[in-house]
């Protein structure tokens, strides 16, 4: 049985268990309220998912699963926000074509495995609820009618973008536009690149309708021979390794714009090259969305094998949904529905272009003046200081790198430098998703052919990324890297990395804790941070967790580390508890967390209770978040908000008062690997870091966090109905942007002996926002 599948059955069978809570209500005087903000309401939009019902007026709120909020509809509420980047007049054009591009391809995987996951349920019969209360086949429906409404919008969208794009001189043609003067150009194209890897196919008998894989794209035909009237169905599939759109040669009525035709047209214009003989009577194009998550089984033998053959399988998953042309005739569109053995509720009309998350490829390489303007990464200058020396430089005290902001040139070099330094005897690392052609498989692999002991801990569960991650694996094996693949029923997702040296006569441990993953292609757009420390033990710590993974050797103690899935959903709670202490004895109390999703209910219940007590509460939840904040009696100290700009936000980071008003030295800070959702704190290997050296715990808490809660330009603001508000004053010249800010101000922890001008650590939260 599967892993997700016998997950659901578990929980179905103890979704009657009930779990009742309490929380005292400390007097008037001793609770502490967070900074009053006002709020900018702009009247959602009429395909915007509709607000969450209100939590009832129940004697005690935290009985009722309507303190959470809908995790699939709250995903969708997040793609919301990135589709409305797209009109953002804060950003150049293409950058909000960017966005569009985005939002697209965000649903499409949203449906290949979210989606298809509920498909699942409803399709085995498992009953369980989501913890607000809805049935799987509820969600589907809510879910099905708010994606409907999404669609439509980037449609819109698209429609005026389109018309932008050609008053920029960017001009994208469809078959009808194309003139005698332009055909043979464009016939030459679709004759000598197009035309040899396409496979026309009549539908019959003995042609029977052929396998469309996952995100497949056709053109499906109702065609008449023209040698004796006979009607038949065919098919173009459109080849997935051929570019979408294609730049034009110069020409037309419009002299000076640059012209692009999409793959599809090329398809529509050239019919006759296709199908010789036959008339068009009917055409219509269709993409598909198959079920792309990958499932094992807890008690696979071998689990690279089992993962290649289920690999192998991904692309023969059952049909998500097909999306077809509005103006396809019926018969067609029930000729493809029976050829792909689909279900009626699995067909979605599109009125408007198929294939949106392709949109990025109209973006061309130049034209920065259409773009974001260029941004170089800084270098940290105690490391130039130090001659590059990584290690002296850490060596002298920890060191914070703040991606994208600062260059992972660092992390690169850290790892390149003990791959050649003879002093370095073993390296430890965890690869999770990493690039093509990673600098970081290639510094392992230089390490193991010096002589070095390197341990790489590959995760061939990263979803879209097992193939790649399989591939790297055999590459360590082959230059004699010890590789480990973890757990079966765990992801490991920690980003984790240990370099051990011989130093006079002893060994020093040198480590480096991420939020984020090796990988330096995501780092140049993802916000993340990178620790670097020599801390004894946070070292002997990391070795404990290597040694957990690579041989199931449970740690009896850790001394500064906290790690999933043993001791970190615990140690959060207890945290939280904490403060709650505090409010109810009247000393100073808070939370702050930066997170990409909020969805565990031990956890929020945990916010909860925090907040009866009277604890001011501040999380930046990028993504999905199942809280619902300012519920009276039940949050009513919460405050959650969402940003959403040029960099996604990734960097986990979680502040407890501990006694003092946050922010201030006092703060127990820590970041981590890990999202508060039940996968991160359950069924993953991740680490919670504290941050103790006084620069850093700076840089982390007073610039980075209050930056973060400062920021107008980027921010939304979550109501208890579930709707989110730009902050007040978004659109204003001169709204502050924490991403503005940290581009032009360098960082704390890795300032030089001879910089003195540090930049300023905010000594406010909340003024304007």
């Amino acid at each position: 049985m599967s892993v997700r599948l016998e997950e659901a059955r578990a929980a179905d069978s103890a979704a009657s268990a009930d779990a009742s809570v309490s929380a005292a209500t400390p007097p008037a005087a001793a609770r502490s309220q967070p900074v009053p903000v006002p709020v900018a309401v702009i009247a959602p939009a009429a395909n915007a998912v509709p607000a969450a019902a209100p939590v009832p007026a129940l004697h005690d709120p935290m009985k009722t699963p309507d303190r959470f909020f809908n995790r699939e509809l709250s995903w969708l509420r997040f793609n919301v926000r990135v589709l409305e980047e797209a009109e953002n007049p804060r950003h150049p054009l293409l950058e909000r074509l960017r966005f569009l591009s985005i939002s697209a391809n965000n649903l499409d995987e949203f449906f290949m495995v979210r989606v298809a996951g509920l498909q699942g349920l409803v399709r085995e019969g498992v009953r369980v609820q989501s913890q607000d209360g809805l049935t799987a086949a509820q969600q589907l429906a809510q879910v099905s009618t708010s994606a409907n409404d999404l669609m439509a919008e980037q449609q819109r969208i698209w429609r005026a973008m389109r018309a932008e794009l050609a008053s920029a001189r960017l001009v994208l043609l469809d078959a009808k536009d194309i003139t005698a003067a332009d055909r043979p150009a464009i016939e030459e194209i679709f004759l000598n690149r197009i035309f040899p890897v396409l496979t026309p196919l009549a539908i019959d008998p003995a042609h029977p309708f052929p396998f469309i894989p996952n995100l497949g794209f056709s053109l499906a035909l109702k065609l008449r021979r023209l040698s004796d009237s006979k009607e038949l169905y065919a098919l173009v599939p459109v080849p997935t390794q051929v570019d979408r759109f294609w730049e034009l040669p110069p020409g037309g009525r419009r002299k000076q714009a640059r012209r692009f035709f999409a793959l599809e047209s090329f398809l529509i214009l050239f019919l006759d090259r296709l199908f010789p003989g036959c008339e068009v009577v009917h055409q219509g194009l269709f993409r598909l969305i198959r079920d792309s998550d990958v499932e094992i089984e807890e008690e696979a033998e071998d689990l690279v094998r089992e993962f290649e053959a289920r690999l192998k399988r991904r692309r023969l998953g059952s049909v998500v949904r097909v999306k077809i042309q509005a103006s396809m005739p019926e018969d067609l569109a029930a000729f493809i529905l029976e050829g792909l053995a689909a279900e009626p509720q699995d067909v979605v009309k599109v009125d408007g272009k198929l294939g949106l998350a392709q949109l990025g490829e109209l973006i061309p390489p130049d034209l920065p003046e259409l773009k974001f303007p260029p941004f170089q990464p800084r270098f940290p200058e105690r490391i130039r200081d130090h001659g590059g020396d990584c290690f002296a430089a850490i060596r002298e005290k920890d060191i914070l790198v703040h991606h994208p902001f600062e260059s992972f040139d660092v992390v690169v070099r850290f790892l390149r430098q003990a791959a050649q330094d003879p002093s370095v005897i073993a390296i430890k690392q965890t690869l999770y998703r990493t690039s093509k052609d990673s600098p970081i498989v290639a510094a392992l692999i230089e390490a193991a052919e010096n002589g070095k002991n390197v341990t790489a801990l590959v995760e061939i569960k990263a979803r879209f990324d097992e193939e790649a991650n399989l591939k790297w694996a055999r590459d360590l094996e082959r230059a004699g890297v010890l590789v480990v693949f973890g757990f079966v029923e765990y992801k490991t997702h920690a980003k984790l990395s240990v370099v051990v040296r011989r130093e006079g006569d002893g060994l020093r441990t040198y480590c480096h804790y991420g939020t984020g993953n090796y990988h330096p292609i995501t780092a140049r757009i993802y916000t993340d941070l990178s620790l670097f420390t020599t801390d004894p033990a946070m070292g002997r710590d990391s070795a404990r967790i290597f040694n957990y993974i690579t041989g199931y050797a449970l740690p009896e103690r850790m001394e500064k580390l906290s790690y999933s899935p043993i001791t970190m959903k615990q140690d959060l709670l207890r945290l939280i508890a904490r403060e709650a202490e505090h409010a109810v004895a009247g000393k100073p109390s808070g939370i702050w967390a930066k997170l990409n999703a909020l969805v565990d209910p031990e956890v929020i219940d945990g916010l909860y209770r925090a907040s009866r007590a009277g604890v001011p509460i501040e999380l930046v939840i990028r993504g999905v978040c199942c809280l619902r904040p300012g519920v009276p009696g039940l949050s009513d100290t919460i405050r959650v908000k969402s940003i959403v700009g040029r960099f996604l936000e990734h960097a986990r980071i979680v502040a407890f008062a501990n006694g003092a008003p946050l922010p201030s030295k006092q703060a127990r800070l820590f970041i981590s690997s890990a999202d508060w959702m039940p996968r991160n704190l359950d069924r993953r290997v991740e680490v919670l870091t504290p941050v103790e050296n006084p620069t850093v715990h700076q840089q982390v808490l007073d610039q980075i966090m209050v930056a973060n809660l400062n920021d107008e330009a980027q921010s939304w603001r979550l109501d208890a109905d579930g709707r989110y508000h730009r902050a007040p004053g978004w659109d204003r010249k001169r709204a502050f942007s924490a991403h503005d800010y940290f581009m032009t101000n360098p960082s704390l922890s890795g300032r030089g002996h001879k910089v003195k001008d540090l930049p300023r650590a905010f000594d406010h939260v909340g003024a304007g926002n």
